[in-house]
């Protein structure tokens, strides 16, 4: 399974404005601290935006920030709402070609294994994520209870 790199950067995005909830925060200012084209910034937000995951303030002195609390926002749902396709191999497709169809068990495991990637997600936030203070220390994490499967 890989991501695409609007997931990842929808991520930094995120983890950027929940280490700044006191103030609204800026595309141009996400963009340089990663390294990130405003353009694509831009496209990110707006999906996060309509997504849910954050709130926008436009015109001067405007920006964004979280629509929910680190700890309300689930890696797993955010994953959901960023990706387009999670075809494995092409039959997984909507009208995929596979001359397999019906004899192949490759089918099962692989949905399995999407399966088990996504619930893993959801087994952590946002908060979970976040980088932990200079000097504090190490702690073991460990996935929150999921309740009900979300793939």
């Amino acid at each position: 399974m890989r991501l695409t790199s609007l997931t990842d950067y929808a991520m930094r995005l995120l983890i950027h404005l929940a280490q700044h909830p006191e103030r609204l925060c800026t595309i141009a200012e996400i963009a340089q601290v990663y390294g990130i084209s405003e353009a694509h910034l831009m496209k990110i937000t707006h999906q996060l935006g309509l997504a849910g995951w954050i709130e926008t303030v436009r015109g001067k002195g405007g920006g964004m920030r979280l629509a929910r609390p680190p700890k309300d926002i689930v890696l797993g749902d955010v994953v959901r709402s960023m990706e387009s396709d999670f075809s494995l191999v092409e039959c997984f497709a909507t009208g995929g070609n596979c001359m397999l169809t019906g004899n192949c068990g490759l089918t099962g495991v692989l949905e399995g294994a999407l399966n088990s990637f996504m619930r893993h997600l959801d087994g952590y936030t946002l908060a979970d994520i976040l980088p932990r203070p200079p000097g504090s220390p190490k702690v073991i994490r460990m996935p929150r209870r999921v309740k009900e499967a979300r793939a």
